[in-house]
């Protein structure tokens, strides 16, 4: 129904209808932000040839929604990020020195690996609107053999 309502209110538009879509995403995550996220799951990652692996937590609202296909490759898709991208902190509140650090060291802020055109904030955003409920990257660690 959200696809036809766009459409109608683009007039046909699709390139319209699909922004029209991706800002109610990100407006309905805004709205659940401050919701708790007391369950999800723990993922893993290990690169092929087994030298560098992650683990990352993510959390959502439910038992329910965090057993969803969609949660799951979410997760998985969020550990192969760390893995390749090497981030250190989730967030810019996770920075416990208030350094300045270039935006590539947030995970939430670097560009997503499957799609540069969105940053990994961007795709934890669009599914909050597909499931419905708020999700967060709690923690994460990154392994690689040598360090």
């Amino acid at each position: 129904m959200d696809c036809k309502k766009a459409l109608e209110q683009a007039e046909g538009d699709l390139d319209a209808a699909e922004s029209f879509l991706k800002e109610k995403g990100v407006a309905s995550a805004a709205k659940k932000a401050g919701r708790d996220t007391n369950q999800g799951l723990v993922e893993t990652y290990i690169h092929s040839g087994g030298r560098i692996g992650a683990m990352v937590e993510v959390n959502c609202e439910t038992d329910f929604v965090a057993r969803t296909k969609d949660f799951e490759n979410l997760a998985h898709d969020i550990a192969m990020q760390i893995a390749a991208m090497n981030p250190s902190y989730v967030g810019g509140t996770d920075n416990p020195n208030e350094e300045d650090l270039p935006e590539e060291s947030y995970l939430l802020s670097q560009p997503f690996i499957k799609d540069p055109s969105k940053s990994l904030q961007d795709v934890i955003n669009e599914t909050v609107g597909k499931l419905g409920e708020n999700i967060r990257v709690r923690r994460f660690q990154r392994f690689s053999l040598g360090e």
